[in-house]
């Protein structure tokens, strides 16, 4: 493959996971952690009805969302939750979508969707653009089956705040109380949900999956179907020092870094990148349109060199950043299915495996679909991931690909 093609290949496999939009681009904030995001004092944590409390509530105005069943109803939410940083109370963003008709006998079951990344800016919140940055193809997915749909934004994106961008709990507090404020936005809907991720949000559902049982008191969580998920980024350390990242991972590497500026003091990007790399750290953290042009611009200037750690202590205090951060971290107590593409070179299959081992070694019950020919967060992984969803919902025994079960 020449050059101009694998580039091509790395900007589509990374918008893959961010998703894509028509929208005017809005000028980026700097995505570093400055002390005054760090001294945003935390508001008390919200419990028992506070958690998913409706903060807003207000019909969006247009929605590429649809149903073959005809209308489709979306409401724009902030709702309260809490932060996995500190523990204190956040606010949260995100939008709910009915489908047309009246709900069924028991209310609609619920779906919470972990949208892939998008960047880690305030203009990167999915509830901004009517196709949610991309997301739009799984909520439409799920509302031709009749479900209710509520999609996060996540915590920092379009609310104050940084975004810790791949710190697992705030993302499952978030999903989970995004199920809490679509039942009251909705009051039609019944107490049974199920969670569907890709790529960032897939780590976002599995982990959802983990705290269900105890954050998610109150609620009947039936599985969580986790499609390409950032489940255990710790391997890309070992790739550091060899400097063999792939291209993608390569661009992907900036916003991994705003995501540990989020979260550890006295990290500095500049110990990790440099070169091209560096000048446009802030062109790959974008997620609009018309930042493509300019994405494929920098990209092109991109060695093998610009993504070298500096010292071989840089290259294990990120190890142990992202070992800190890895999936998995707790038994689930409900089923899951775990997709992944086996030429997938920004999340390489054999290191969402290798996670899988090990939360089937901790009791999980695990469906693990390996999709030859389809790399990162493709699409076509989809509706099979909503048809599992509807087994769930339905009662059908989960099926169980972990090694020692029938």
């Amino acid at each position: 493959m020449n050059r101009t093609k694998v580039i091509l290949a790395a900007i589509a496999c990374v918008a893959l996971a961010a998703g894509c939009s028509d929208a005017p681009a809005e000028s980026v904030r700097d995505a570093t952690t400055s002390a005054a995001d760090a001294a945003i004092a935390s508001a008390p944590a919200p419990v028992g009805d506070e958690r998913g409390a409706l903060i807003e509530d207000q019909p969006l105005a247009e929605t590429a969302a649809v149903s073959p069943h005809g209308p489709v109803t979306a409401r724009k939410l902030v709702y309260r939750s809490t932060s996995g940083l500190d523990g204190g109370g956040t606010e949260v963003s995100g939008t709910v979508f009915v489908p047309p008709g009246a709900a069924p006998e028991g209310g609609w079951p619920i779906v919470t969707v972990g949208h892939g990344t998008t960047g880690v800016t305030d203009e990167c919140a999915p509830s901004q653009y009517p196709d949610l940055l991309g997301a739009v193809g799984m909520v439409t997915a799920l509302l031709e089956r009749g479900y209710v749909v509520v999609a996060s934004d996540y915590q920092g994106l379009g609310t104050p705040g940084p975004h810790p961008y791949l710190e697992p709990k705030s993302v499952a507090y978030n999903l989970i109380d995004g199920v809490r404020a679509a039942r009251a936005a909705v009051p039609s809907t019944s107490n049974r949900w199920a969670a569907l991720g890709l790529s960032q949000g897939g780590q976002a559902s599995w982990s959802a999956a983990e705290h269900a049982a105890g954050y998610g008191d109150g609620l009947e969580f039936v599985g969580a179907a986790n499609l390409s998920p950032a489940a255990d980024l710790s391997h890309i350390a070992d790739d550091l020092g060899g400097i063999s990242l792939t291209l993608p991972q390569q661009i992907f590497l900036p916003m991994l870094l705003a995501g540990s500026e989020a979260q550890h003091s006295g990290l500095d990007p500049a110990n990790y990148i440099r070169g091209a790399l560096a000048d446009s750290r802030e062109i790959f953290m974008s997620c609009t349109g018309p930042a493509a042009e300019r994405k494929w611009d920098a990209a092109v200037q991109i060695t093998r060199a610009d993504s070298l750690p500096l010292t071989t202590a840089d290259t294990d205090r990120m190890r142990a950043w992202l070992e800190r951060i890895a999936l998995p971290q707790q038994r689930t107590e409900a089923p899951m299915l775990v997709v992944v593409g086996d030429t997938d070179d920004l999340i390489p299959a054999d290191w969402t495996r290798t996670a899988v081992t090990k939360a089937c070694a901790l009791g999980d019950v695990i469906a693990l679909e390996s999709r030859p020919g389809e790399g990162h967060a493709d699409p076509r992984a989809t509706p099979g991931a909503v048809a599992w969803i509807a087994d769930r919902f339905a009662g059908v025994p989960a099926p169980n690909t972990c090694p020692g079960t029938p």
